[in-house]
């Protein structure tokens, strides 16, 4: 019986995808937060569920600033995806509004505000389970062509 030859079939061939070690979403960062988004439809905005253990402390029992200013431009920076664009954060900033727990339930909500060109405004908030905002920020993420600025970091 002769055999197949490799490629044969439905045309399908495999990519491999360059592992992700993104620190605020990167399932491949043994030491990442793994954010994961889903995007809201019917809201039209991303949404990320999630929780805040010691490891983020700031104040006793609350969120370090810095930790909270990542997760919002993480929020802010998957808002692209929906215009199928790689942009990179230009300037944001952030209001602390309310401490931000640790071990509670939170969730981070994000959208688009206006796009201009290469220019992305994308605006996210932190709530708590009771619905109110504890966090609120307002970014500028500028398109780019990933392949010119950071082709040489990636794997061939």
């Amino acid at each position: 019986m002769a055999r197949k030859k490799s490629g044969d079939g439905h045309g399908t061939h495999y990519v491999q995808l360059q592992k992700n070690y993104c620190f605020a979403c990167g399932k491949n960062n043994p030491d990442g937060m793994k954010l994961r988004f889903t995007y809201d439809e019917e809201r039209d905005c991303f949404v990320c569920r999630f929780r805040l253990g010691k490891r983020y402390t700031g104040p006793p029992g609350h969120c370090h600033g810095g930790i909270i200013a990542t997760i919002l431009d993480e929020a802010m920076g998957k808002v692209n995806k929906l215009r199928h664009v790689i942009a990179v954060t230009s300037e944001m900033t952030v209001n602390y509004l309310k401490p931000v727990p640790l071990y509670k339930p939170l969730r981070v909500e994000s959208r688009e505000e206006k796009v201009e060109g290469r220019q992305h405004i994308n605006v996210a908030e932190i709530l708590n389970q009771k619905g109110e905002v504890l966090a609120r920020s307002r970014g500028l993420f500028i398109a780019i062509d990933p392949h010119k600025m950071f082709g040489k970091f990636v794997e061939r």
